[in-house]
């Protein structure tokens, strides 16, 4: 998510402290913050697809995921 678009987010969370949001407002930031979720969302994934854990006796093991 670019930069411009975390602000929009910001802007419209400074706004909705001031004031009510208009209709199209709240959409857009309904669908500006749930982006930002998607993308959080894929950036652990990614990080999480390459952890791995060092067990005691020193073999590695990948982190699965579960079902």
């Amino acid at each position: 998510m670019d930069k411009s678009k975390i602000d929009r987010i910001n802007a419209l969370a400074k706004a909705s402290k001031e004031r009510a949001l208009t209709k199209a407002e709240i959409e857009e930031q309904t669908k500006l913050r749930n982006e930002f979720r998607q993308s959080v969302i894929a950036n652990l994934s990614g990080q999480l697809d390459r952890t791995v854990i060092i067990n005691p006796d020193g073999s590695r093991s990948e982190v699965k995921k579960k079902n």
